[in-house]
C-alpha cells in the first residue's frame, strides 16, 4: 500500500487526534496536553491485539457497515464506552443518581476515581469472561486447521468435538471464582460473568438467524440485522477492552476530560489500524496473527480475572503482552512463508 493509500485510511485518525491535542493544549496547558498524548500513544499501542480481532469481523460486513463503524463507531467508542458507561456503571453500584455521578467526573474527580476502582470487579469479571469467551471459541473449533502453537492450539482445536465446551467452561469457572472471591462480592461477579456470556452468546445467535448478506466483490458481505449484530460485537469487544484501560488512566491523571481526549484519540487509531488491516488483507498475509491476537486476549481476560483477587500487574506489562504476541506471529508469518515459498497463504492452510 502507498502513501495516498495510507493518507486515505490515516487521515481522519491523524486530524481528530491534532485537534484533540490542540484543544487540551490550549484550554488546559502543557502538562495536560503531555499527558493526553501518552494515553493516546497507551491506548493505540496496546490495542493491537484488539484491531487485529476487530479485522478479522469487519472484513465480513458491508461497506455501509465498515463506515459506520468509523463514523458512529467512533462516536460510541470515545463518548459512550469511555466516558457515560463508566458513569453508568458508578450509578449501579455506588446507587447515585446521574446527575450525582456526572458532577463527581467533573467536578471532584478524586471521588469519581475511587468510585469507579470501587466497581473495578464488575468491569473485571465482565470484561474477563467475555474476553476469555473470545479466545476459547476461537481455539476451541474441530474445524479449525491453522495451528501456530502447534500442539497445544492443535489439542484445543480437537476439544472442538464436543458442543458447548466453551460455555461449559466458562461456566465452571464462574461457580470457581464465585466461591473463592470475597464474600462481598460474590452476586457481583457471578452476575456480570453470566451477562457476559449471555451477551457473546446472544450476539452470535442473532448474526447467525438473521444471517442476510450481499454479494460484493465475490464475497458475502453481512447486511441488516446480522450486520447489526456484528457492529455491536465489536463495540462490546472494545468496551472490555477499555474500560479496564479507564480505571488505570487515573494513575497519570484525574481529570475525566484529559482522560477521555487522550483514549478517545487512541481509540480513533486503533478503527484506523482495523481498517488498515481489512484494506491490506493482513490476515491473509500473516497467517498466525489472528492466532496471536487471539492469545493476548486470552491472558488479558485471564489477568482481569485474577484481578479480582487482588493480583495487581503493572499497567506496562499488561500492555506489553499484545505486542509481544503480535510481533512474534508476524514473525512466525514471515519465516513460515519464506518456509513454504509462499507470498500470500489463504486461511485454512493446514499447518
Amino acid at each position: 500500500m502507498g502513501f495516498l493509500g495510507l493518507l486515505r485510511i490515516y487521515w481522519f485518525a491523524a486530524s481528530a487526534t491534532l485537534l484533540i491535542w490542540f484543544f487540551v493544549g490550549w484550554e488546559l496547558g502543557l502538562t495536560a496536553l503531555f499527558t493526553t498524548i501518552v494515553l493516546t500513544l497507551l491506548e493505540t499501542t496496546f490495542s493491537a491485539d484488539n484491531a487485529v480481532v476487530n479485522s478479522k469481523v469487519l472484513v465480513t460486513m458491508s461497506p455501509l457497515w465498515q463506515r459506520l463503524f468509523m463514523t458512529v463507531g467512533i462516536f460510541i467508542a470515545v463518548f459512550v464506552v469511555r466516558f457515560a458507561l463508566p458513569i453508568f456503571i458508578v450509578m449501579a453500584t455506588a446507587g447515585f443518581g446521574f446527575k450525582e455521578v456526572l458532577d463527581l467526573a467533573l467536578n471532584h474527580p478524586d471521588e469519581y476515581a475511587h468510585e469507579l476502582e470501587s466497581s473495578a470487579p464488575i468491569i473485571n469479571a465482565f470484561g474477563g469472561t467475555f474476553l476469555l469467551m473470545i479466545a476459547l471459541s476461537y481455539f476451541i473449533d474441530y474445524q479449525k486447521q491453522t495451528h501456530w502453537l502447534g500442539f497445544l492450539e492443535r489439542y484445543l482445536g480437537k476439544l472442538g468435538r464436543f458442543d458447548n465446551l466453551t460455555v461449559f467452561v466458562m461456566l465452571l469457572a464462574s461457580i470457581v471464582v464465585y466461591f473463592t472471591v470475597d464474600a462481598s462480592l460474590h452476586s457481583t461477579v457471578l452476575i456480570a460473568s453470566i451477562t457476559a456470556m449471555a451477551l457473546h452468546i446472544g450476539l452470535q445467535i442473532v448474526s447467525a438467524a438473521m444471517g442476510g448478506h450481499e454479494k460484493h466483490s465475490k464475497t458475502l458481505r453481512k447486511v441488516g440485522i446480522a450486520a447489526f449484530a456484528a457492529f455491536m460485537y465489536l463495540e462490546v469487544l472494545d468496551a472490555s477492552f477499555s474500560l479496564d484501560g479507564v480505571i488505570g488512566a487515573f494513575a497519570l491523571t484525574n481529570s475525566v476530560v484529559i482522560i477521555m481526549a487522550g483514549l478517545g484519540a487512541g481509540a480513533v487509531w486503533v478503527r484506523a489500524m482495523t481498517i488498515h488491516l481489512v484494506r491490506t488483507n493482513a490476515l491473509k498475509k500473516y497467517i498466525f496473527l489472528e492466532h496471536g491476537a487471539h492469545w493476548a486476549i486470552a491472558f488479558l481476560g485471564a489477568i482481569m480475572m485474577l484481578e479480582l483477587y487482588h493480583v495487581e500487574i503493572p499497567e506496562w506489562i499488561v500492555g506489553s503482552l499484545g505486542i509481544i504476541f503480535i510481533t512474534a506471529a508476524i514473525l512466525w508469518s514471515v519465516r513460515h512463508a519464506k518456509t513454504n515459498g509462499q507470498k500470500h497463504i489463504e486461511p485454512g492452510h493446514p499447518v
